[in-house]
């Protein structure tokens, strides 16, 4: 499941990217206006959470400019102005849920939840390769029907290599992805989740779906 978090602060926008990405969210992340408007156009998210102040131009600003674009995608407004004006201000211009800073982690995880389970016009709701499903609006991989018990990053990894399915995806973008709250990455960290992966995914006595192309990343196939 894809988030933007459009915050200014980075300290603040740091904090929040790796309880996020805790939650099992593949964050994007913009600081002004402008970088917020240009993400959502370009990384399709499932969902936004918003600050107000922001430079460029503000929150409301960028969600009047979303709405006016026919983009539907829904908005979190995350924001310390706690006055029902500003609030008002920020439904009318077509947000979807709102919370005052400072939040609980786990709320604000919950609420993106779900926003991003309701029907999006980029959404790919289940992606299905052959008898595996990744379900990332439920964050959940299945096999069978039945869910796998893998962890928040091998899911994440799966995830990000299957909305690139036939494609290779540097080790760069899954360091800047799925590590990017590691201060302790280790030089086989990548490996070793993608070892794990295709324990849960590839068929006994079968080639691996991941392909890995040796100075390049990973591919996964269907």
């Amino acid at each position: 499941m894809k988030l933007l978090l459009v915050e200014d602060a980075p300290k603040l926008r740091a904090k929040l990217v790796e309880g996020l990405t805790h939650f099992g969210f593949v964050v994007e992340e913009a600081h002004d206006g402008p970088a917020g408007l240009w993400a959502v156009e370009h990384t399709r998210p499932d969902v936004v959470v918003l600050d107000i102040m922001l430079p460029g131009f503000d929150g409301i600003e960028l969600l009047r400019r979303m709405r006016a674009r026919n983009m539907t995608t829904p908005v979190l407004m995350l924001t310390a102005l706690a006055e029902i004006e500003d609030r008002l201000k920020g439904f009318d211009a077509g947000a979807d849920d709102y919370l005052p800073k400072p939040c609980d982690l786990r709320e604000l995880a919950a609420r993106a939840q779900a926003l991003a389970r309701r029907v999006s016009p980029w959404a790919q709701p289940v992606i299905v390769l052959g008898d595996i499903e990744i379900d990332p609006a439920r964050c959940e991989v299945r096999r069978g029907g039945q869910p796998l018990p893998m962890r928040r990053r091998e899911r994440a990894l799966l995830e990000l290599l299957a909305m690139s399915r036939g494609n290779a995806v540097s080790r760069q973008t899954i360091e800047a992805k799925l590590y990017a709250d590691d201060n302790d990455l280790r030089s086989n960290s990548i490996e070793a989740a993608v070892s794990q992966l295709r324990r849960w995914i590839d068929a006994p006595g079968q080639p691996s779906r991941i392909v890995t192309l040796r100075g390049e990343g990973y591919r996964l196939d269907q």
